[in-house]
């Protein structure tokens, strides 16, 4: 007789899990032993579908919430009810979500509502702050709550889990998966669809590129305002630099960074770019400024350092290595530390060369053989 296939559903909505769990769902659909299923909410459209058509990943489930300006209550509410009618018809033996995302905390309630166990990959991070990141510090804590497994990407990531209670045995420390991801994108010979991205890279030695992002709902306003006028002032100050800004698809960001920084020579306010392209820019930046999450894990691993706009860190390992600075988000603090590195060879040295703290690439061969012990150790006791 056939051996019965053990079904697991991977639930996810937005750009930043689909790169993250692109490699692990490769992973699963390449197991003789397991059905993989993938469902996506879509809670971002554009961004998360250019992410499934690099990885090659065809949803089985395509919810399709987004809608113009969506709040977090809407996309919590479409999410859970969408995903309560498609976990009844599937039944997996196993849902996995990925982080800290408004679709990850609704995929493991609804998981929960029909009791279909929970793996949470990327567990574990925390600030201690549940309105920084907001709301991902309140998704992260609710996941850990109701998942099953925790795949942790670092040893601080579980010892904040076992402070909360969860069980040691359900506790994996595995790496991240983006540097998996990371890794399968990264080209050195790279050739950009945009001739103005292949020209700003050639001639990178002669002047250099700081790569920015900036998007959070925590930099909204002042702190955004801020940030954009410190960046103003490093473009007038170094004039043989060039700044790299993929502008976020929000009209609000957009508007002000158009305000603040659009009349620089050397600051390329640029439409946001697809993960493959995105992914090389950044492996060829002198540096990075950011309140991204995922670029701090990312940048590490290609030897670039990194400034984090923002107040506090989720991350702190990279911190702790000193691939990673917080610097916050007040305009003199940014232009300072900013300097620092851009004007001292061994300070930029230090930082570019510490070891990356985030793993090998093979955490989702690590997840994968988790789950499937945890699998057949189930299957064994019913």
């Amino acid at each position: 007789m056939e051996k019965t296939r053990l079904k697991v559903m991977s639930i996810f909505g937005t750009r930043p899990e689909a790169i993250k769990m692109a490699p692990l769902v490769k992973a699963l659909e390449a197991e003789d032993e397991v059905q993989s299923l993938v469902c996506v909410t879509a809670q971002h459209r554009e961004m998360l579908d250019a992410v499934l058509e690099l990885f090659q990943i065809e949803p089985d489930e395509d919810l399709n919430i987004m809608t113009h300006g969506q709040t977090i209550t809407d996309i919590t509410v479409k999410a859970l009810k969408g995903l309560q009618e498609i976990l009844q018809k599937h039944r997996p033996d196993y849902v996995l979500v990925h982080g800290d995302t408004t679709t990850t905390f609704a995929a493991s309630l609804a998981a929960f509502y029909e009791q279909i166990p929970v793996g949470h990959v990327e567990a574990g991070l925390r600030t201690g702050n549940p309105y920084s990141p907001y709301p991902e510090e309140m998704n992260r804590r609710l996941t850990s709550g109701i998942a099953a497994l925790h795949f942790a990407p670092t040893e601080k990531n579980r010892q904040h889990l076992l402070r909360e209670g969860i069980q040691r045995e359900k506790i994996h420390v595995t790496g991240n998966t983006v540097i998996d991801a990371l890794l399968a994108v990264v080209n050195p010979d790279y050739d950009f669809e945009d001739e103005k991205l292949n020209k700003l890279t050639r001639e990178s030695e002669k002047h250099p590129f700081i790569l920015m992002t900036c998007h959070r709902r925590e930099n909204w306003g002042k702190p955004m305002e801020q940030i954009f006028e410190a960046v103003k002032q490093i473009s007038r100050q170094y004039q043989d630099h060039r700044i790299v800004y993929p502008v976020h698809m929000n009209p609000r960001i957009r508007e002000m960074a158009e305000d603040i920084m659009g009349s620089e020579k050397n600051i390329y306010l640029i439409e946001s770019l697809d993960y493959e392209p995105f992914a090389n820019l950044l492996a060829k930046a002198q540096l990075i400024l950011t309140d991204s999450g995922g670029i701090q894990e990312e940048a590490p691993a290609l030897g670039v350092p990194i400034l984090v706009l923002r107040t506090e860190t989720e991350r702190p390992e990279a911190v702790e290595a000193g691939t990673v600075k917080v610097v916050g988000v007040e305009r003199e603090a940014i232009i300072k530390e900013t300097k620092r590195l851009l004007d001292s060879r061994q300070a930029w040295d230090e930082m570019a060369s510490a070891v990356n703290p985030y793993g090998d690439g093979k955490a989702s061969a690590k997840i994968l053989q988790a789950l499937m012990k945890e699998l057949s150790e189930e299957s064994a006791q019913s």
